[in-house]
């Protein structure tokens, strides 16, 4: 297999696309099935499922190329790479996270559309219900589960005010800030929210709230976890401790600990989803997808933040966890 465009979107796209498309030896005359995968920017998790993807499309032997594509954050961006797969003709497009998403749901009418890492499909608008897939769009919702995740602080800390750091224009950003908020109220904790609209604003949003709380709360938000050392830089110079809802960010940043959806495995699910789709499956018959199963899920404790913290984590959680990051190297338990 291989990536026909790797990152971006070149600004002569449009002037060019006719000769990119009707040329001799064009992406359209292929004999491989194009797949385009549209994320909105690279960190970890979102990169796990991209590569997820690929790997289950390998493994089954489904002969295919990509055209991988990074909007780095702009939905500007993430709309201009909805139409160029529109122009290639791909015969999927895939949408990782909910702003790349809902711009090739809304370009592409026909073609079916696959979304992966989306937190709420109803509200943004992508499907009619959980339960029924769109005319033309199904794919994985990663619905995470945020009371759980901050009731991990009690297991060794006490806390009185939490901090959240999220962004306000990211659609699954506002629902889980809102379910944080709930999650707070029913747990006796006061919390403490900083917006932003852009990941350059997370380490001036966190400033703004350390002297204020005793954790900080990072969910499944892609616009702060692009921006994650920013956030925990502050965090940790403050001695205040990060929690996070995505653990493939937590093996490469200062978060003491985090829990949430192991995504390379989204990744491959959705790549299963992706071959029936290619084998003739309506995604009108194809429900929204969830990750159900408890070894999908991964604890991850950091035992070096631990020590910077002058935190003593439980032994229970240690041995609870299916990943320890101990002397700068993650360790993999289950």
């Amino acid at each position: 297999m291989r990536n026909i465009v790797r990152t971006g979107v070149v600004c002569a796209f449009f002037l060019a696309a006719a000769g990119m498309v009707f040329a001799g030896g064009s992406a359209e005359k292929s004999q491989k099935p194009i797949i385009g995968i549209s994320k909105i920017v690279t960190h970890p998790a979102l990169d796990a499922v991209e590569k997820g993807i690929q790997d289950q499309l390998a493994s089954m032997g489904v002969d295919v190329q990509y055209d991988l594509q990074n909007a780095n954050g702009d939905v500007n961006t993430a709309k201009q790479i909805a139409n160029k797969f529109k122009a290639e003709n791909v015969a999927v497009a895939v949408g990782i996270a909910t702003p790349t998403a809902i711009a090739l749901a809304e370009t592409m009418n026909t073609t079916p559309v696959v979304f992966s890492a989306v937190t709420d499909p109803v509200g943004a608008g992508l499907v009619p219900s959980l339960t029924q897939g769109g005319k033309n769009v199904t794919g994985y919702s990663d619905m995470t589960p945020v009371k759980q995740q901050i009731e991990l602080l009690s297991k060794f800390m006490h806390v009185k005010r939490l901090g959240h750091v999220y962004s306000s224009s990211e659609p699954n950003a506002v629902v889980l800030a809102e379910m944080a908020k709930k999650a707070c109220a029913e747990l006796g904790i006061e919390f403490v929210p900083a917006t932003v609209s852009n990941s350059a604003e997370v380490r001036q949003a966190t400033q703004s709230i350390v002297g204020r709380v005793d954790a900080i709360y990072v969910s499944t938000d892609n616009t702060v976890v692009s921006a994650l050392s920013s956030l925990t830089q502050v965090a940790t110079q403050a001695k205040i401790p990060v929690i996070s809802a995505d653990p493939s960010s937590a093996e490469t940043y200062d978060i003491l600990a985090a829990y949430g959806f192991d995504y390379y495995t989204m990744g491959r699910a959705t790549g299963k989803l992706v071959a029936e789709i290619l084998k003739g499956k309506p995604t009108s018959e194809i429900p929204t997808q969830f990750l159900t199963d408890r070894k999908d899920l991964v604890l991850l404790v950091n035992l070096d933040v631990a020590k910077k913290l002058g935190i003593t984590l439980p032994q229970s959680l240690i041995d609870e966890a299916n990943k320890i990051v101990e002397n700068g190297q993650v360790v993999n338990k289950k």
